[in-house]
């Protein structure tokens, strides 16, 4: 409740009684009923009066509560017979000098029986808005003909304000223990609904205080580790790592605990059989509404067996490449014999290994690399791509395939695709283009926009150019899986007599994706 009270009332005044009794409900009368606080106040006010009872009365709709008494032994009455209750609805203070003689009361049985009420006296207590709840109230068996003095009806109203007062803090009281048992609750209820959803979800589930201290693990982090609960609280984590991982995960978690940036970062963590296992571990900061973490969020990914197809994967791969590269190294090697056995061919031999040579080295950029096994001077920028593949089809007096424009940078997942593009459009152009006649040269210009690049291949001094009759081959689709579906761009061919042109337009962000 906003209000407050106060021991002025509006007279008249007029309230619903289920309203009322809300009212009334809203203080902690339980704990302030006989306490030595208003005992004390009861016992002053009718010393100041000169009465034998004093009472604090909290007038219900069906009952009037007692709730300290001086002098008076029941706690608690009939409201159809309560003084009070006709006192609080007529203004700030209602003086009976001699009950008898008031028409009001002449006829109560607490005047023509027991107690034998003869002298009544009041200060309404009620809310800031005036409504009534009861009052402070002082009895006597004999009448009072003169009443009260000035100075008891300024003491009385006195002491009516400081039972207000008390009445007041006991309400904040009992609003604040609401506040903080539906709090504490709803606090509850939300930490047992995160609970059961981080035990219920498939990773480990993981949380610290802003300066890294773990102090939660979900019920899915003890069935992968097998410890004991809280053994692993704190630092006690540090202990789960893989001793080769160890300091690179601490040193990684350490980075992100002082930059604020989210952690990840791959590691073996000990399995309950005590063997290892690869995990992707992420976290993210939860900042407050000034941007300070208050909390890290992370989980554990166990990706063993994803990660072991990956290694085998890698094996097999660079497997066939090494196959493959022997397979460039046996057809230089022959060419070198039969140059010796024909000495009148060892300028043009010398030509076809150093194109055979370039084409081993074009390999390594089509096929897909991991970060163990990219080249250390694999090209991060598409002219360098495009200068390493095209070396094969160049000459040593001039080069027949020229490369212009703004570069863009690139990464292994782009490369692949661009490789083979190109690749295929250098092929294509050898066997039936511009590359193949002895004058024939290729011209590739890059240009970039705000959001995209086109490239354009463009042919010239070759064969005449007529378009195809036939639906595309393999190297068409090669061509539509490398700049269509891998790269998300478009490509357009247009066969001109003079040569062929190709424009390959690539969404920006598709070149370097990280």
């Amino acid at each position: 409740m906003s209000d407050t009270l106060t021991a002025r009332a509006a007279p008249g005044w007029k309230i619903d009684e289920g309203a009322r009794n809300a009212l009334i409900a809203a203080y902690d009368l339980e704990a302030l009923r006989d306490s030595a606080a208003l005992t004390t106040i009861t016992d002053f006010a009718a010393a100041l009066c000169g009465c034998p009872v004093a009472l604090v009365n909290i007038v219900g709709e069906q009952q009037q509560s007692f709730i300290a008494r001086t002098g008076y032994d029941a706690a608690e009455g009939p409201v159809e017979t309560s003084f009070c209750a006709v006192g609080m609805h007529t203004g700030d203070m209602m003086v009976v000098p001699d009950a008898t003689r008031d028409p009001r009361f002449a006829d109560n049985p607490q005047v023509t029986g027991a107690p034998g009420i003869r002298f009544y006296a009041g200060v309404t207590l009620a809310t800031e808005h005036g409504v009534p709840i009861g009052s402070l109230c002082v009895i006597d068996t004999e009448p009072h003909p003169d009443g009260l003095t000035p100075l008891q009806r300024q003491g009385l109203t006195t002491l009516a304000d400081n039972v207000t007062s008390r009445l007041r803090d006991s309400r904040d009281a009992a609003a604040w223990r609401h506040a903080e048992h539906d709090a504490r609750r709803a606090l509850d209820d939300s930490e047992g609904r995160f609970r059961t959803l981080a035990d219920t979800m498939p990773q480990m589930v993981w949380s610290t205080l802003p300066d890294g201290f773990h102090d939660y693990y979900n019920a899915r982090w003890y069935e992968f580790t097998g410890v004991p609960e809280g053994s692993t609280d704190g630092e006690g984590w540090n202990g789960m790592f893989h001793p080769d991982d160890r300091e690179r995960a601490w040193a990684r978690w350490r980075q992100s605990l002082t930059s604020g940036d989210p952690y990840e970062i791959e590691y073996r963590l000990r399995y309950r059989d005590g063997t290892y296992r690869w995990v992707l571990g992420r976290a993210l900061p939860i900042r407050d509404g000034e941007g300070r973490i208050v909390r890290w969020f992370g989980t554990c990914t166990d990706i063993h067996e994803q990660k072991l197809t990956s290694e085998e994967r890698e094996v097999i791969s660079q497997e066939l490449s090494h196959r493959i590269k022997n397979i460039f190294s046996v057809v230089s090697g022959l060419v070198a014999f039969s140059a010796r056995a024909n000495p009148e061919f060892g300028a043009i031999a010398s030509d076809l290994r150093d194109r055979i040579t370039a084409l081993g080295r074009a390999h390594d950029f089509v096929r897909p690399h991991s970060p163990a096994s990219m080249p250390k001077n694999h090209p991060t920028s598409l002219i360098g791509l495009l200068g390493e593949l095209f070396v094969p089809y160049q000459l040593t007096d001039r080069d027949r395939v020229t490369v212009s424009g703004e570069d863009v940078a690139i990464d292994d997942r782009s490369a692949t695709p661009l490789a083979l593009l190109f690749h295929e459009l250098a092929t294509n152009a050898t066997k039936y283009g511009a590359l193949s006649a002895p004058d024939g040269s290729v011209s590739v210009t890059m240009a970039r926009s705000d959001d995209s690049v086109t490239l354009d291949w463009r042919e010239q001094g070759g064969p005449a150019v007529a378009q195809p009759t036939t639906t595309g081959g393999f190297g068409t689709q090669l061509m539509e899986l490398s700049a269509v579906r891998q790269l998300g761009g478009t490509v357009r061919r247009d066969w001109k007599p003079e040569g062929l042109d190709v424009t390959v337009t690539v969404p920006l962000a598709a070149f370097r994706r990280r």
